[in-house]
């Protein structure tokens, strides 16, 4: 693989598994030195994920690259200023965010939108849309400084689409609202040389995805009848649209939300 990153430094959040992961060895491949960033480096044990070494940042380094590991909670602002300083004292620039943290956590019980919790709508928000946001702001304050960078946010099809039945409120809301701040701010970014991209992925075999029962013969059916291709998406399908996103390949692309959904989503 080309190593079309060398010596570019990455931030990924939320990356001490599943489709995290996957975005932070793919840079590592491409020759960037990459901070991975959770609140556990063990949550991959949750889901029975196997890494190739004793953490993801070891992986990482595993690769002929240097790993930083930085536990921080996104949602709390004051911390991720915190580790937005360490990541300059440490290597002295950040090329590229990858704002992954976020998942459909809480009320899982109740999703309707006209009647889910006044919680799983305030911790939906504050993970999904609110650790963006904050990691968007304070590393984008850094490559201002640098005049250049690349932000990738990550939506989902549940911010894009609704289906007639509604479900899933408090997940939708906060993916919207993830998708429409990369939009604002890429114009904001866009005079400073930074790039800022959305990928919205669709039904993807993560490691928790299975936990739950997607891989399930059934389950598995009933989706691959509604995706164009035939197939659930893998991990990997979601790091080749990251690769083309943090390249150069990207340079004259911003504000843009690209589902990788193997045509799920055809509008």
């Amino acid at each position: 693989m080309e190593r079309k990153l060398a010596d570019k430094v990455a931030l990924v959040t939320g990356a001490g598994r599943g489709l995290g992961r996957a975005y932070a060895l793919r840079l590592a491949q491409l020759g960037a030195h990459v901070v991975v960033n959770d609140l556990s480096f063990d949550v991959h044990q949750e889901f029975a994920e196997e890494l190739t070494a004793d953490s993801v940042a070891q992986e990482i380094e595993n690769l002929g690259v240097r790993s930083l590991a930085i536990s921080a909670d996104v949602t709390d602002r004051a911390k991720v200023d915190e580790m937005m300083g360490q990541i300059e004292d440490e290597f002295g620039r950040l090329d590229v965010l990858v704002c992954n943290a976020g998942g459909a956590l809480f009320g899982r019980d109740n999703p309707w939108a006209a009647s889910a919790s006044e919680e799983a709508y305030r911790k939906t928000l504050d993970l999904n849309l609110m650790g963006t946001i904050f990691c968007c702001q304070a590393a984008g304050e850094i490559m201002k400084r640098q005049h250049s960078g690349k932000i990738v946010t990550v939506g989902s099809q549940a911010g894009m689409k609704s289906g007639v039945k509604g479900g899933s409120g408090p997940y939708s809301v906060a993916k919207a609202g993830v998708i429409h701040f990369t939009r604002l701010l890429a114009g904001e970014l866009g005079p400073y040389n930074i790039t800022v991209n959305c990928m919205a992925p669709a039904w993807i075999l993560s490691s928790r995805a299975i936990a739950q029962g997607r891989a399930e013969e059934a389950t598995r059916r009933e989706l691959e009848s509604q995706i164009a291709l035939g197939r659930i998406g893998m991990p990997e399908d979601c790091a080749r649209v990251l690769e083309f996103l943090t390249t150069d390949l990207s340079d004259y692309v911003t504000g843009q939300i690209i589902s990788v959904c193997g045509g799920y989503i055809l509008f």
